[in-house]
């Protein structure tokens, strides 16, 4: 085996699809490739052009469990996304003030710089950039 493969799909799970995909379509810049109901949940799936998907499902109320997400209860503490640089960072920033998206300053570290923002359901999502 040569190397660890890379990420194929994230799944995350939401409170509301009409609340959440308008979201992630502003985040993206770019409408989702299917939408599917399954009965039991349903699920909007977007494709990048490099093949990765982040999908969003949401369960029926028979399955759903009520509470925002937490980085502090067992599961998925974030999921980032790599930037080439820590201007991107800042760029993105600006970007994200532009759309009206909260977010937190850029914190630099030892392995990187990130900058943490959230989205409907309070998960927590980031925009990484690797050591210069």
């Amino acid at each position: 085996m040569s190397e660890f493969p890379r990420p194929a799909h994230v799944v995350i799970t939401v409170s509301d699809l009409s609340v959440s995909v308008p979201f992630y379509e502003k985040l993206f810049e770019m409408k989702p490739a299917v939408f599917e109901d399954f009965g039991n949940f349903s699920h909007t799936v977007f494709v990048f052009p490099d093949g990765f998907i982040f999908s969003i499902h949401k369960f029926n109320d028979e399955l759903a469990q009520p509470g925002p997400a937490s980085e502090f209860r067992q599961g998925l503490d974030h999921f980032a996304w790599l930037v080439p640089s820590r201007a991107a960072l800042e760029e993105w920033g600006e970007k994200l003030d532009a759309m009206g998206i909260e977010h937190g300053k850029i914190l630099d570290a030892s392995y990187g710089s990130g900058m943490a923002f959230r989205d409907p359901d309070n998960i927590q999502l980031e925009f990484f950039a690797a050591p210069e």
